[in-house]
């Protein structure tokens, strides 16, 4: 059994979709503190040959509250300014008409969560490429939000009779190896590898959201590019 333990995030790039493909199981973490500015409710996808940030309004979004219990603002007429920010951008995009209608059943889903938003958007783009991988939210499951850091995640693992961690590459200065081998888990960090496709004819702009390599890829370019990556 391999595992990966990762907060939500919406619309992420490329790299997230490679780690829930490389796994036989990924994890929601969605009952951890909510971070400010970091990629649960935003990201980059290309506006006129750039990168541009798009972001999901919150209601009294704070660290202090866990990602699950943050609820998306509403009144805000966000769906329709980001569909339309999406349109105009990627109109001419080869796969425009069919990732479109993906996009646009995804952000008028009836939530009240940037959790629920975010699982749903992971649950359905990976249906769309055809990963296979089980997801689930680490709230429902583990019960052991009294643990922290690296021990949380050693718990989780056993708990799943897991042999295999696999974990962003930021978390290299985070967890040891050496730990982890103590209770018969191999401990991976997967490193993604760019993938340059053509976007129009602009300059190519990397780790953007996975929406702009949908709007730019076939399926099986988009295979090629889950398969990019090395585990270190």
């Amino acid at each position: 059994m391999t595992i990966a333990i990762m907060q939500p995030y919406i619309f992420p790039y490329i790299g997230y979709f490679q780690l829930i493909n490389a796994v036989d199981k990924f994890i929601i973490y969605d009952d951890v503190n909510f971070i400010n500015k970091g990629w649960i409710n935003r990201n980059n996808i290309l506006v006129s040959g750039q990168s541009h940030l798009f972001t999901i309004p919150l209601k009294d979004a704070s660290q202090n509250k866990l990602i699950n219990e943050v609820a998306i603002l509403k009144g805000e007429p966000w769906q329709k300014k980001f569909l339309k920010t999406i349109q105009q951008s990627y109109q001419k995009a080869p796969y425009y008409q069919k990732v479109f209608v993906l996009i646009e059943e995804i952000v008028n889903l009836d939530v009240q969560t940037i959790y629920e938003l975010t699982f749903q958007a992971l649950k359905r783009t990976c249906e769309y490429i055809e990963i296979t991988t089980e997801i689930v939210p680490s709230s429902t499951i583990y019960h052991n939000t009294h643990l922290k850091g690296p021990d949380r995640i050693l718990d989780i693992c056993k708990q799943e009779t897991a042999s295999h961690y696999i974990n962003p590459i930021g978390g290299m200065e985070l967890y040891d190896k050496e730990k982890f081998e103590k209770e018969g888990i191999k401990l991976d960090f997967i490193k993604s590898v760019s993938s340059p496709y053509t976007q129009f004819k602009n300059a190519f702009v990397p780790w953007l959201s996975i929406i702009d390599i949908l709007m730019f890829n076939d399926s099986d370019s988009i295979r090629k590019q889950l398969k990019a990556y090395e585990l270190i």
